[in-house]
């Protein structure tokens, strides 16, 4: 065992002689003997020890566990008691100031040596658990500190991430609205051309085909500003839900109207209702984008004289609607991304289109608390399932 700086505190002057003797033998440095708790605390102020061999019973004031206490405070070395007394309350008191050991005497050397080298070797393991205790807080406390930070970070880029998106909605929403105007003006012109293109003229002909270019076109750019402007709620959490009593078949009628009016293709939409209620209360400015959408997708990507099947019904309170089209249909490993805004499949070709409405029509069934799923093959077309909850 390695030499140690020893100090001595024992009241009776022969067992400490003896002890120091016996220490002594295995090279170790007694750095003084103390009969009392005062004498040895001004030893350990004068000269750093290793570890205290301490009587219980002392001279003085200071017992050896009043002695023991100050030296934990203190000085935080290794203290070994030395006693004749193994009493529960002895014991008990011990016990309570943490010693490295305990020795009863008397004791003989090869015992001693033994206790001193696990007291030493205990005390050795506690101050290097304690050191790895205080890194790992020093440690835990840099990482708080740090997350803390981080998340201060986050904190202040998701306002200028929410400002920045309040700007863009606004900017979109006015923008949109800018538009709306010269575009219904440019829309009433057109209609004003071929109401005059009806008398006889000679460009009566170039006259209603370039009003009628121009009609479609105000068409398709209203749309896509009426998505736009969708969206632009959406993004600022601005799309409620109003609902009021509606007559339902009036709305899907004037659906079917619209999309055949507004069709390019020579495509028969086979429309037939079940048992559906005269009335419902829901939002209807929300049922009439997801059909006009559904039905509108469907009509567009079918060819001339391609069939579209539409039908509607209630079943258990719920408002089904089914979309099926013979057209160009949806690749599998596109599905997953059918819902998603600006999204438009490889095979739609040059089929115009803002790849914004299923992106409405999924937006509106959250909105109405609905569901909706698909079944798609290329070049066998597609079939739309919806289902919404309603009240009455």
């Amino acid at each position: 065992m390695f030499p140690l700086r020893i100090l001595i505190t024992e009241d009776d002057h022969v067992s400490a002689l003896l002890l120091k003797k016996a220490l002594e033998k295995n090279n170790h440095q007694i750095i003084g003997i103390s009969d009392s708790g005062e004498r040895a605390l001004e030893i350990l102020e004068e000269n750093p020890a290793d570890i205290v061999m301490m009587d219980i019973n002392l001279a003085g004031e200071l017992d050896g566990i009043r002695t023991t206490e100050i030296i934990n405070e203190k000085y935080d070395i290794p203290v070994v008691y030395l006693s004749a007394s193994s009493d529960a309350e002895t014991l008990s008191k011990v016990v309570g100031t943490n010693p490295s050991a305990y020795v009863i005497k008397p004791f003989n050397i090869r015992e001693l040596n033994m206790v001193i080298e696990l007291a030493i070797f205990k005390d050795r393991k506690e101050k290097e658990l304690q050191k790895l205790n205080n890194e790992l807080e020093e440690k835990v406390k840099q990482r708080t500190a740090d997350l803390a930070e981080a998340n201060k970070e986050l904190t202040r880029a998701l306002e200028k991430e929410r400002e920045i998106g309040e700007l863009k909605s606004r900017i979109v929403l006015n923008v949109s609205h800018g538009f709306k105007t010269p575009l219904t003006s440019i829309l009433s012109s057109a209609q004003l051309l071929q109401k005059y293109a009806e008398k006889e003229h000679p460009f009566k002909a170039k006259i209603m085909k370039h009003a009628d270019k121009i009609e479609n076109s105000v068409r398709s750019l209203n749309s896509l500003l009426t998505s736009v402007l969708f969206f632009g709620k959406a993004d600022a959490n601005k799309i409620d839900y109003k609902p009021h009593k509606m007559f339902l078949m009036a709305m899907f009628n004037e659906v079917v109207d619209v999309v055949k009016a507004g069709s390019e293709n020579d495509v028969k939409i086979n429309f037939t209702q079940g048992k559906l209620p005269k009335t419902i209360f829901s939002d209807h400015d929300l049922l009439y984008q997801i059909f006009e959408n559904l039905l509108s997708n469907a009509v567009k990507y079918s060819k001339d004289g391609q069939i579209v099947s539409f039908e509607v019904f209630e079943e258990e309170g719920v408002l089904k609607g089914i979309i099926k089209d013979q057209g160009i249909g949806i690749p599998e490993k596109e599905h997953d991304q059918l819902f998603d805004r600006f999204f438009r499949a490889k095979n739609v070709g040059i089929i115009e289109g803002s790849g914004l409405g299923l992106s409405i029509v999924k937006k509106c069934i959250d909105v109405l608390k609905g569901e909706i799923t698909f079944e798609s093959k290329p070049g066998k077309g597609t079939t739309f399932y919806v289902s919404i909850p309603l009240t009455k």
